[in-house]
């Protein structure tokens, strides 16, 4: 063999060598993207050949919800994995019985199909509306009407009769403490702290207990007051200008309230444009002096604004 002819296969092995560690390093790097996501979502059972992931495990975690509420984590996960190699065992078996072949079994199966479609749609539209300004704009107007309304700080002592709250309002007149005294005399559920009713605003209270209860001055105890309840004596121990929770207060009941909402416009809009035909009801006579109104979706019950933190 010459000289020459040497250079020329060494070089070409060395030539196929690189190409041979290039192309398995290329592979490597093709792969690895791969090998992660498997990773990250790894085969966890098979059964008959059909896999179980991570991600099924997941799904199922979802949809059965607060039946696992109380399982740590590895029998939750244990739970369902069993669930689901028993599922597709018993689908299996379901589908060689032709089941899904089945008029019921496919009107069953349009429903869950429709109402997947629906609850995906009304997801992504709730989340789309729950923004951060539309939760600030929501909690902006609650908090202006919230601002200056009057609130009271009350105690209160509950008995039976007129002549018990009588009674106590002697001994209250002859210096007798009377967080101590509702302590021991009244029948309410906050006896023990002294009958302390915290801030409240007139419409938390039924009207005879807010008329009285407003119409005293800091430090003053109210006289016998009959409501459904029985009778109460009444003292005020402050009053104040209400004042709205913090946005971070409210910030989980308001995006509640906003998706909700974004929800319920959506589906009025839909509506507006489609055609609902009720055969189940009488068709409504147009009035003959005026032309038929566009039909209008009912509006959606819509949470109440959230209230405050009790202070």
């Amino acid at each position: 063999m010459t000289p020459a002819f040497n250079a020329v296969t060494s070089g070409l092995r060395a030539g196929l060598v690189n190409a041979a560690v290039t192309g398995c390093l290329a592979f490597a790097l093709l792969a690895a993207p791969a090998a992660r996501a498997e990773d990250a979502n790894p085969v966890l059972a098979k059964v008959n050949g059909a896999e179980i992931r991570q991600s099924d495990v997941d799904l199922a975690e979802q949809e059965l919800g607060p039946s696992l509420a109380q399982l740590d984590p590895a029998t939750k996960k244990e739970n369902v994995l069993a669930f689901l190699i028993d599922m597709k065992i018993v689908a299996k078996a379901a589908e060689d019985k032709k089941i899904q072949d089945t008029p019921e079994f496919k009107k069953r199966l349009e429903f869950a199909r429709a109402r997947l479609l629906m609850d995906d749609l009304l997801a992504a539209e709730g989340k789309a509306g729950s923004s951060d300004e539309a939760m600030k704009k929501v909690y902006d107007e609650a908090a202006k009407q919230i601002s200056g309304e009057q609130e009271v700080h009350a105690r209160h002592i509950l008995v039976e009769t007129e002549d018990e709250a009588k009674a106590v309002e002697a001994e209250l007149k002859k210096g007798a403490d009377f967080a101590e005294l509702a302590k021991t005399k009244s029948k309410d559920p906050g006896a023990s702290d002294g009958g302390d009713l915290g801030f409240f605003t007139k419409d938390q209270m039924v009207p005879e207990f807010s008329a009285a209860a407003f119409a005293l001055e800091p430090g003053k105890i109210s006289e016998p007051i009959k409501t459904q309840f029985g009778w109460h004596i009444i003292k005020v121990e402050e009053k104040r200008s209400r004042k709205p929770p913090s946005f971070d207060q409210v910030k989980a009941q308001i995006e509640q309230y906003v998706t909700r909402k974004a929800q319920s416009d959506y589906v009025a809009k839909l509506r507006q444009s489609a055609k609902i035909e009720r055969m189940d009801q009488p068709a409504a006579k147009p009035d003959a002096a005026k032309p038929a109104d566009a039909a209008k979706p009912a509006d959606a019950a819509k949470p109440a604004t959230p209230a405050p933190a009790k202070k």
